[in-house]
């Protein structure tokens, strides 16, 4: 079994989220695709929406993507989520799987200070998708020294979309929906998200 893990904040989830995981899919050949939102993130200076609302707007943006499993267990998990955590959880429910953790190139670039991430290349092949990325160079990410067999590239097309910029234009009241589904841009509309975050 081919398994990928695809977590982060998903506050809010884009297309550029979206189209990541049909490229994950489909590049890697995966039997499986676990969407993963986190629960506490460690990592994060500011305070993630209510976790019930990014699992809602996670539903919106990937519940119709067939082999897509929306994964809801860091969520439900007591204290900060850690990556490695969530990967052995998966190799002990699935030992015979091979694991591949997808990842955009800002969060491959900040992989040595995740926790024991010395140990994450051991557990999964670490796929890194760069949105500017369209030759197949890793346009100036270097995988860490011995472990560039653990590393892969996803082959995306330019998507300038982050969360950032998606909160900011919507605590203006700008439209978003050229970079959210239109259900989710209702669904922030809705239940009045980020009208006071940047």
């Amino acid at each position: 079994m081919r398994l990928g893990v695809f977590g982060g904040a998903f506050d809010p989830p884009h297309l550029a989220h979206r189209a990541l995981a049909q490229t994950a899919l489909a590049e890697l050949g995966l039997d499986e695709l676990r969407v993963i939102p986190t629960g506490q993130a460690w990592h994060k200076s500011r305070t993630l929406s209510d976790a019930r609302c990014r699992l809602d707007m996670v539903r919106l943006t990937f519940a119709d993507i067939p082999r897509l499993v929306i994964d809801e267990r860091e969520i439900h998990r007591t204290g900060p989520s850690y990556t490695i955590d969530t990967l052995k959880e998966l190799q002990a429910e699935h030992p015979l799987a091979r694991l591949f953790l997808i990842m955009g190139k800002d969060q491959a670039d900040a992989l040595k200070s995740w926790r024991d991430w010395e140990v994450i290349p051991g557990l999964a092949t670490i796929c890194v998708a760069d949105r500017d990325l369209l030759t197949g160079d890793l346009s100036g990410f270097k995988p860490p020294a011995g472990m560039e067999n653990r590393f892969l590239v996803l082959h995306m097309p330019l998507m300038n979309i982050s969360a950032t910029s998606i909160r900011s234009r919507s605590s203006q009241r700008q439209s978003i929906v050229p970079w959210v589904s239109p259900a989710v841009a209702q669904y922030i509309e809705d239940h009045h998200l980020y009208q006071t975050s940047s």
